[in-house]
């Protein structure tokens, strides 16, 4: 890659000759109207994605999501919100061909702590031109292109990228604290979804122990009704079995009670 300075490149949608002033990222095509992105060298469509929720619809999503099934119990009620921003976050868009498939991979654009961002859903319908309105909320790109292409191919050895694009969507990022750790969460502003690395997760081991031992305490009955069968006494094991088996199912009940009310 050159590390002259771009001087004149030409449009991505039409063609057009265009003139960036020295360091200058985004422009917009004269000619035709399109946004587009300059990395060192190469130019790309610019594109956003438009918000769909306000703060505290964002805020909304992120409750719903802190009482799911994948966070420990009431973490909407026991954590604290502690810092909300809003701003569009960059991602590089492929659009790439993998034997007669073809699919869509994003990388990211800039430093970025959720990583899992880019697993969005990214729906191409719904992007539009980048809007300069957006300059002031928007990250600067940091990643370049050919940085982003590698990673890409890495994960996709062989693919053949038929597209590249830059696009700034719409994120909330929060800061909140549980038990005086701080956690981060971003909702992204399209969609809704949630978007987290770390989090206070359910443990699983106590499902695990319940688990076990319900079917453990099963598996025995099983075997003491069975055994009827070698020692003639099928009916009255069968008939203990059943009884036994009516007189734990309380107990193992309100066990997996207690372990999904507290974990």
């Amino acid at each position: 890659m050159s590390d002259s300075p771009v001087t004149t490149v030409a449009c991505t949608q039409c063609g057009g000759e265009l003139h960036p002033d020295e360091g200058q990222l985004f422009l917009t095509c004269p000619f035709c109207g399109a946004t587009v992105y300059l990395d060192p060298g190469q130019v790309v469509f610019h594109w956003f994605l438009t918000s769909t929720l306000d703060g505290p619809a964002a805020g909304g999503a992120l409750n719903r999501w802190m009482s799911g099934n994948q966070t420990i119990k009431d973490l909407d009620k026991k954590s604290k919100v502690i810092e909300q921003n809003f701003q569009y976050y960059p991602l590089w868009y492929f659009l790439i061909r993998q034997g007669e498939r073809e699919i869509t991979d994003l990388e990211p654009g800039a430093a970025i702590s959720i990583t899992e961002i880019t697993n969005l859903d990214l729906p191409a319908g719904d992007l539009h031109p980048y809007d300069p309105i957006n300059d002031a909320q928007s990250v600067t790109p940091s990643v370049p292109i050919e940085t982003a292409r590698d990673w890409l191919l890495r994960k996709n050895p062989g693919a053949e990228i038929k597209q590249s694009a830059l696009v700034h969507i719409p994120v909330y990022v929060f800061r909140y604290q549980y038990r005086n750790q701080t956690y981060t969460a971003v909702v992204e502003g399209g969609t809704g979804q949630v978007f987290a690395n770390i989090f206070p997760a359910k443990a699983e081991a106590p499902y695990l122990v319940a688990g076990g031992i319900t079917a453990l305490v099963y598996l025995c009955l099983a075997v003491l009704a069975l055994s009827g069968m070698q020692f003639g006494g099928l009916v009255l094991n069968f008939g203990l079995a059943l009884i036994l088996a009516v007189i734990f199912a309380p107990f193992l009940f309100f066990m997996a009670v207690m372990v999904a009310s507290r974990v």
